[in-house]
């Protein structure tokens, strides 16, 4: 059984070799797996958890290089599908620090292109399940994914606050940007934990402190302002990691790792802010997403 289940988009990222250029004068690019599934996938894997990620991508060159990408770095592949009809997405983006990073999605039907069996019982009965909110956009993948929260959710003596919802705001990548909001409410309800920036919880109308206040666990991420804490009625909150800003695009992902590696080694919940918060900032200085993500000593030099 994997010590944690990532059910979110893989794709390829093309970073620029640079800052400060547009796309079209960008002359060269760093190929490396991205998505929310090749992003968080990484980090937990650079943490030493075993992490098992469920996702799509196309039988062709690019799906190949991020199922050997992804296997190298220890992430179990066995639900990561190759199908012979898709193409794997891909992502080109630029990095305008200290806080424009505009990216242009080139989405594919991969991205939502899970199948039934995909998510077999044991992944469904992992200590930790994270879910992007995109899987919700489309279906297959939408009722894949609500079919195993829901299995989650009947299973009994699951520890509360370890099915996790990141709200992933994506809106380019729904067909109808009307339905993220109810879709996503879909999703929290078979959850007990949630992963998200202050404008994401704004943009899809949640409050987080009444989500704690009704039994949510809840990841705050607040950028500059640093990151928080909440479940019930208790708040940590934990200064922002002061650094020179190259790209901030990953950042959230490796705060979701780290909430994941924090949880199944049972770290208290004021250390794992902290890690997490950490995390986000060391992919902050670094201009890919997947490369990016750090390793537990990494995270410790950053805090120190």
């Amino acid at each position: 059984m994997p010590e944690v289940v990532v059910i979110g988009r893989v794709g390829v990222d093309f970073p620029p070799d640079a800052t400060g250029v547009a796309l079209e004068d960008v002359h060269t690019f760093t190929r490396c797996p991205g998505g929310y599934g090749g992003n968080v996938g990484t980090g937990l894997a650079r943490l030493g958890v075993d992490a098992t990620v469920v996702a799509t991508v196309g039988d062709e060159g690019h799906g190949r290089f991020v199922q050997a990408f992804l296997a190298r770095e220890g992430v179990d592949v066995s639900a990561l599908r190759a199908d012979p009809d898709l193409r794997t997405a891909l992502a080109f983006y630029e990095a305008w620090p200290p806080d424009r990073f505009p990216v242009d999605f080139f989405p594919s039907r991969a991205y939502w292109a899970l199948v039934r069996g995909q998510v077999t019982p044991d992944m469904v009965a992992a200590p930790v399940l994270l879910v992007s909110a995109v899987a919700m956009a489309e279906d297959p993948s939408r009722d894949v994914v609500l079919e195993a929260l829901h299995d989650r959710a009947e299973l009994p003596g699951r520890t509360p606050g370890t099915t996790i919802v990141d709200l992933d705001w994506r809106p380019m990548l729904w067909q109808d940007p009307a339905g993220m909001e109810p879709l996503t409410l879909d999703a929290l309800r078979l959850a007990d934990a949630v992963i998200g920036s202050e404008s994401e919880f704004a943009s899809l109308h949640l409050d987080p402190v009444d989500l704690a206040s009704v039994g949510y666990t809840v990841w705050l991420k607040r950028g500059e302002h640093g990151a928080r804490y909440l479940a019930g009625s208790q708040i940590i909150d934990v200064p922002p990691v002061r650094v020179e800003t190259v790209c901030g695009i990953g950042s959230g992902d490796a705060f979701a790792a780290a909430v994941g590696e924090g949880l199944v080694r049972g770290r208290d919940a004021e250390t794992t802010i902290r890690r997490a918060n950490a995390a986000g900032a060391v992919v902050a200085t670094r201009i890919a997403t997947s490369d990016a993500m750090p390793t537990n000593a990494e995270i410790e030099e950053m805090l120190r």
